[in-house]
């Protein structure tokens, strides 16, 4: 069964415990929890052991999983804490993007030895480093991606393939989708309005409300056999609490329905 979480970074005015029990009552499997500094830091890398009793009580509490973490970064010292505390607490996934620009000369192979070495410091914690293409850095599109994918194996990296960063560099990503399975071990997913920079705001994020071909993109993920975790990412102004609960439940309905009639999910226990 595919499993359904949200970052909590949709959450970012609000505590941890706030986000964990209303997307338990929504009826998600679990949760990726944000550490992305300056941002939302629901996990605070830096004071990470003074958390770890009370994130692994809330998910004993609401019965949710931590499917991944997100850190958005490549510094080696901080993803160093976020892999001890993955190891910890027992989160098997550290979401990062790429280093670099799109298309300017060297960052792409300079962002393939970064991975390189950052997946090494993932494998001696033996927690998955997945790094996702995004809009603007030096692997943007299905053909970096694939570069990268082809310059070094690591068990402990793997692609995070977002289809919202691959539809607004041109693509349609349930075409894309099939050539980076093999390396795929998360899935950061959300709506967009158009192919411009920005994704849009955060209500125009939810999933079934923009212009990606999402449910393409789903029926080819179950088609071609993927089953690792599927995390809903919205970023931008904060939302009242109400409007979160909107954006994750407007989802989970969509996501929910889609897969189960692909019979990648059964009904809710």
């Amino acid at each position: 069964m595919i499993k359904l979480g949200v970052n909590t970074v949709l959450y970012k005015p609000y505590t941890l415990r706030e986000a964990v029990e209303n997307l338990s009552k929504i009826g998600y499997d679990g949760f990726e929890i944000s550490a992305i500094k300056g941002m939302c830091e629901h996990l605070d890398l830096d004071n990470w052991k003074d958390q770890k009793n009370e994130i692994k009580e809330l998910c004993d509490e609401f019965g949710m999983e931590i499917l991944a973490s997100e850190v958005a970064s490549s510094d080696p010292e901080r993803l160093r804490l976020a892999f001890e505390a993955a190891k910890e607490i027992g989160i098997p996934v550290i979401n990062i993007g790429p280093t670099g620009r799109s298309n300017a000369e060297g960052d792409l192979e300079a962002c393939i030895e970064t991975m390189k070495s950052l997946a090494e410091l993932a494998e001696s914690y033996e927690v998955t480093l997945c790094m996702k293409a995004h809009v603007g850095a030096a692997v943007y599109n299905t053909e970096t991606t694939l570069k990268l994918i082809e310059a070094f194996k690591n068990p402990y990296f793997g692609i995070d393939m977002d289809p919202s960063h691959i539809f607004r560099a041109g693509e349609e990503p349930e075409n894309a989708l099939a050539s980076v399975l093999p390396a795929m071990k998360h899935i950061h997913i959300r709506d967009c309005p158009h192919r411009l920079q920005n994704p849009g705001l955060p209500l125009q994020q939810t999933c079934g409300t923009g212009i990606i071909n999402l449910e393409g993109y789903v029926g080819e993920m179950v088609k071609q056999g993927y089953s690792g975790p599927v995390d809903l990412e919205v970023i931008g102004p904060d939302l009242s609490l109400a409007d979160c609960n909107i954006v994750a439940a407007q989802t989970y309905g969509y996501l929910n329905a889609l897969l189960r009639s692909l019979g990648a999910r059964g009904p809710r226990a």
